[in-house]
Protein backbone atom coordinates (compact mmCIF):
# COMPACT_ATOMS: atom_id res chain seq x y z
CA UNK A 1 0.00 0.00 0.00
CA UNK A 2 0.94 3.49 -0.52
CA UNK A 3 0.99 6.51 2.35
CA UNK A 4 -2.23 8.33 1.79
CA UNK A 5 -3.73 11.23 3.25
CA UNK A 6 -6.06 9.41 5.24
CA UNK A 7 -2.31 7.97 7.25
CA UNK A 8 -1.89 11.76 7.93
CA UNK A 9 -4.84 12.04 9.17
CA UNK A 10 -5.45 8.89 11.78
CA UNK A 11 -2.28 9.90 13.01
CA UNK A 12 -2.33 13.84 14.33
CA UNK A 13 0.82 13.75 16.68
CA UNK A 14 3.31 11.62 18.57
CA UNK A 15 3.22 12.48 22.43
CA UNK A 16 6.76 12.87 24.09
CA UNK A 17 5.83 12.82 28.05
CA UNK A 18 8.12 11.39 30.88
CA UNK A 19 6.21 8.21 30.66
CA UNK A 20 5.97 7.53 26.89
CA UNK A 21 10.16 8.39 27.49
CA UNK A 22 10.12 5.43 29.47
CA UNK A 23 7.71 3.18 27.32
CA UNK A 24 10.25 3.27 24.19
CA UNK A 25 13.04 1.40 26.60
CA UNK A 26 10.09 -1.22 25.78
CA UNK A 27 9.86 -0.86 22.40
CA UNK A 28 6.36 1.50 22.71
CA UNK A 29 5.13 5.17 20.99
CA UNK A 30 2.79 7.02 22.03
CA UNK A 31 0.69 8.68 19.87
CA UNK A 32 -2.21 11.04 19.57
CA UNK A 33 -4.64 9.67 17.06
CA UNK A 34 -7.66 10.76 15.59
CA UNK A 35 -10.74 10.10 18.13
CA UNK A 36 -12.84 7.94 15.57
CA UNK A 37 -9.65 5.86 14.45
CA UNK A 38 -10.11 2.14 15.30
CA UNK A 39 -6.70 0.01 16.14
CA UNK A 40 -6.24 -1.74 12.46
CA UNK A 41 -6.39 1.72 10.75
CA UNK A 42 -3.54 3.21 13.22
CA UNK A 43 -1.42 0.08 13.33
CA UNK A 44 -1.55 0.19 8.72
CA UNK A 45 -1.16 3.84 9.23
CA UNK A 46 2.23 3.32 11.87
CA UNK A 47 3.47 0.88 9.68
CA UNK A 48 3.01 2.68 6.21
CA UNK A 49 4.87 6.26 7.55
CA UNK A 50 7.28 5.02 9.64
CA UNK A 51 8.40 1.63 7.81
CA UNK A 52 8.18 -0.70 10.76
CA UNK A 53 6.43 -3.52 11.58
CA UNK A 54 3.82 -3.13 14.67
CA UNK A 55 2.50 -6.09 16.97
CA UNK A 56 0.10 -4.41 18.93
CA UNK A 57 -1.44 -1.29 19.56
CA UNK A 58 -3.15 -0.17 22.64
CA UNK A 59 -5.40 2.88 23.07
CA UNK A 60 -6.92 5.03 25.57
CA UNK A 61 -9.57 8.53 25.55
CA UNK A 62 -8.08 11.14 28.29
CA UNK A 63 -10.69 12.94 29.26
CA UNK A 64 -10.36 16.89 28.74
CA UNK A 65 -9.53 18.25 32.41
CA UNK A 66 -12.32 21.10 33.59
CA UNK A 67 -9.80 24.73 33.83
CA UNK A 68 -10.54 28.07 34.24
CA UNK A 69 -9.38 30.41 31.50
CA UNK A 70 -9.80 34.34 32.28
CA UNK A 71 -12.02 33.85 35.37
CA UNK A 72 -14.53 31.53 33.43
CA UNK A 73 -14.60 27.69 33.81
CA UNK A 74 -13.59 25.80 30.79
CA UNK A 75 -12.71 22.22 29.65
CA UNK A 76 -9.76 21.30 27.48
CA UNK A 77 -11.05 18.65 24.59
CA UNK A 78 -10.29 14.80 24.97
CA UNK A 79 -7.62 13.18 23.12
CA UNK A 80 -7.20 9.75 22.13
CA UNK A 81 -4.18 7.94 22.57
CA UNK A 82 -2.31 4.77 20.95
CA UNK A 83 0.34 3.00 22.27
CA UNK A 84 2.20 1.04 19.64
CA UNK A 85 4.53 -1.61 20.35
CA UNK A 86 6.70 -2.36 18.04
CA UNK A 87 8.19 -5.93 16.63
CA UNK A 88 11.88 -6.56 18.52
CA UNK A 89 15.02 -4.16 16.96
CA UNK A 90 12.83 -1.75 15.33
CA UNK A 91 12.38 1.63 16.05
CA UNK A 92 10.46 5.11 15.03
CA UNK A 93 12.68 8.34 15.88
CA UNK A 94 9.81 10.95 16.37
CA UNK A 95 12.29 13.89 16.57
CA UNK A 96 12.96 13.98 12.87
CA UNK A 97 9.18 14.58 12.38
CA UNK A 98 7.10 13.24 9.08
Amino acid sequence: MAVTSRHYDTILAPLITEKATLLSEQNKVVFQVAPGATKEEIAVAIEELFKVKVTKVNTLVQKGKTKRFRGRPGRRSDIKKAIVTLQEGQSIDITTGL
